[in-house]
This record gives C-alpha cells, sequence and structure tokens, in this order.
C-alpha cells in the first residue's frame, strides 16, 4: 500500500510539474539599485496570456525561486487549468547563496536590518512595481515562503495596508518577535486577506514549537476579514513540506472561486434561508472584489442553482435565474428554458408556451437541447388544448 501511495504521489508530481512545458516561463537578470546588484527571477505567464489581451491575473511572488518557484507555479497552472482557481502571474526569486542575507533581522526587535531591510525595499519597491507595470495584474498578490523566507513574508503583513492580500507561511523560522506581531496585524486587517501557515510533523523543535505558538493565537483571533486555515502534514518532512502545503493553500485561498462542488450544494445551497439565485450572485460578486476578477458565471453553477429550485419548489426562482442566464449567455436557450419552467409552475401556460417556442432559434447549451423544450411546448398544448 505504501509503495502504491509512493507511485501515485510521483505520477501526480510528474503530471503538475508536466503543466510548466504548456506555460510560459521566462528567466531575466534583473538589475536592483536596492541590493547593489542584480538578481535572477523567473516569470510564468497564465496559457493564452498573448492572445487573452484584455485579461489581467493576481501575482505570486516567490521567494527561494531556485526550488520553490517550480512547484508553486506548476500547481498553479494545473489548479486554473481546472478552474478552481484564476489563471496568475508567478514570480520566483532566486536566492541560492544570499538567502542569510536577504533574511537578515535584528535581534533586539526582529525585524529587517542592513542586507535584509534592502531585500526587503527591493521586493515592494522594485519587484512588483516592476512585474505591474510590464504585465496586465489586478490588485491581488500572495506571498510564497518556506523556512527563513516563511518568516520574512510576514514582515508585509505588519504594515499598515499590508503589500500582499495572501501569505502562504511554510514550515516558518519565525523571528521571536513575531509571534507578537503577527497575530497583532491580523487582528486589525480592515479587508478580506488569506494566511494560510503549514508544518511538518518531522520539522525541528523550534519550527514546530513556534508555528503551534502561532497557530494557537491566531486561532482566537475574531476577525470576520481574516480567512485563516493551519495544517500539519504528519508524514513530511521540512523540505518535502511545500509539495503537500502549496495545493491545500491554493484551495483555501481560492476556495470561492471553485465551481459549485457536491458539498457546497448540499450543506450551503440546500440549507438557505435566501434566494439561492441572490447566493450564486453573491459568490461571483465576490470573486469580483476579492480577486479583481469578472468571471462568467459557470454553466455548472446555473446547474447546482436550478437542481436546488427544483429540489426544494421554489420554482418563484427560476425567474430571476432565466434573467441571469440571459445576461450571461444571451445566444442560447438557458435563458428561455428556466424562465419557460417559471411560467409553467406558477399557473402561466400560455407564456410557457411562447417562451419555449422562442428558444428553438437559440443555440443549445448544457444538455437543454430544441428538441426538450419542444417536447415541453408539445406538452402544454396537449394539456391546455393549445394551437
Amino acid at each position: 500500500m505504501f509503495k502504491m501511495k509512493r507511485i501515485i504521489s510521483s505520477i501526480l508530481f510528474l503530471l503538475v510539474v508536466s503543466q510548466l512545458s504548456l506555460a510560459q516561463v521566462k528567466y531575466e537578470m534583473f538589475q536592483s539599485s536596492k541590493l547593489g546588484d542584480e538578481r535572477q527571477i523567473k516569470i510564468q505567464l497564465p496559457r493564452g496570456y498573448s492572445q487573452n489581451t484584455e485579461k489581467n491575473y493576481p501575482i505570486f511572488i516567490v521567494l527561494d525561486g531556485d526550488y520553490l518557484f517550480e512547484p508553486l507555479a506548476g500547481n498553479v497552472d494545473y489548479y486554473s487549468y481546472w478552474e478552481d482557481m484564476p489563471e496568475a502571474i508567478v514570480v520566483g526569486v532566486n536566492q541560492l547563496n544570499k538567502r542569510y542575507d536577504d533574511c537578515l533581522y535584528s535581534e533586539q526587535n526582529s525585524l529587517p536590518i542592513d542586507s535584509g531591510a534592502n531585500f526587503f525595499e527591493f521586493i515592494g519597491l522594485e519587484l512588483l512595481p516592476y512585474i505591474e507595470k510590464s504585465y496586465r495584474t489586478t490588485n491581488f498578490r500572495v506571498a510564497v515562503g518556506h523556512g527563513e523566507t516563511a518568516n520574512f513574508i510576514n514582515y508585509y503583513l505588519l504594515k499598515a495596508n499590508p503589500l500582499f492580500q495572501a501569505y502562504i507561511v511554510i514550515s516558518p523560522e519565525l523571528a521571536p518577535n513575531m509571534l507578537e506581531y503577527i497575530p497583532e496585524s491580523l487582528s486589525k486587517i480592515e479587508t478580506k486577506l488569506f494566511y494560510y501557515l503549514a508544518e511538518a510533523a518531522t520539522d525541528n523543535k523550534t519550527v514546530k514549537g513556534m508555528a503551534e505558538s502561532l497557530n494557537t493565537d491566531i486561532s482566537i483571533l475574531d476577525n470576520e476579514k481574516l480567512a485563516y486555515q493551519f495544517d500539519t502534514f504528519e508524514n513530511a518532512s521540512h523540505y518535502s513540506s511545500p509539495a503537500h502545503a502549496i495545493p491545500n493553500a491554493l484551495q483555501h485561498i481560492f476556495n470561492i472561486y471553485k465551481p459549485i462542488s457536491k458539498k457546497e450544494y448540499k450543506e450551503e445551497i440546500l440549507e438557505l434561508e435566501i434566494s439561492p439565485v441572490v447566493y450564486l450572485e453573491e459568490k461571483y460578486q465576490a470573486i469580483e472584489d476579492v480577486f479583481g476578477i469578472k468571471k462568467k458565471i459557470l454553466i455548472n453553477d446555473f446547474k447546482a442553482i436550478a437542481a436546488a429550485i427544483k429540489k426544494q419548489e421554489m420554482f418563484e426562482y427560476y425567474e430571476p435565474l432565466g434573467k441571469l442566464a440571459r445576461e450571461h449567455y444571451p445566444s442560447t436557450l438557458l435563458g428561455n428554458y428556466y424562465l419557460g419552467r417559471f411560467y409553467e409552475e406558477t399557473g402561466e401556460p400560455k407564456k410557457a408556451l411562447r417562451t419555449y417556442q422562442n428558444a428553438y432559434t437559440l443555440k443549445e447549451i448544457a444538455g437543454i437541447t430544441k428538441d426538450r423544450v419542444l417536447e415541453l411546448a408539445d406538452a402544454i398544448k396537449e394539456d391546455f388544448g393549445y394551437h
């Protein structure tokens, strides 16, 4: 069984890494006045970036880019392919032989000093502005770090207006005062922020002790703007923890972006006290508000809401669902189909008949065919004797 799990894990890893060949990866030497040196950066652009010229993308800044870029970039490309998260621009900063200097902090207050302060400014004042000027980006930014760099990315959280809106903190080697600074900053945030913290069961005692203390303090915070998750990976080491943490972190951060799942349908939609159509609209408005992306409502999600309406016999909600479908898929018969269902179930068969008949000139979609709407129209004719 263990051998089989290792084989499956190896196959999944190869699939994820192979995605890099499909996305656009480029390497650049970035000349930094803050560092007084040049630094190699890696940039993965989404598939179709060159073709979709009106589309903007969230940004990932990945420290330890010499080894952390590839697993993060592969996962981002993989999950965005299946629409579990938006496509994104991934930027890796190589720190080979520079990590200690880049992450240098004061023993007095745990904040960056000297070369660490220079690296802090390089990311915030040089690299990010360059990426945002050179590429089409949204205002949603994610920082990723491991070990010492997992501590470092938290310095951007301490600003009055945090530079990043999501933090993936993997097996962090925290500076002592950060155990106070991080919870205090998270308690005060006023806009949506995602914080993902992970440790490996075999991390050394210092790393584990600090990660677990930080988790304890964050867990008791009462701030509705904070979306927080903590994971411990029993079968991971310090060096393999990113492979476990990155997929979980992406699912945590972009959970609302995913299509409606069976779990969401059963546990949330069927338990609603509001209109399921309002729920759908609010879901997509939240995606736009948080990630800066105007996402077209998926056919899958229309079908899920329609299924809930039918199951709970809340037929009055077919009308707003039909109008919403017309807005998003105007050339298809989806909107007419839902509106016809509304009229049919609420006692207006003549309107239902006309609506179904008018749908015949529109495109088929989501398994709803012209033959199906004509069958519904014919059934109404037969039941009510219309000609």
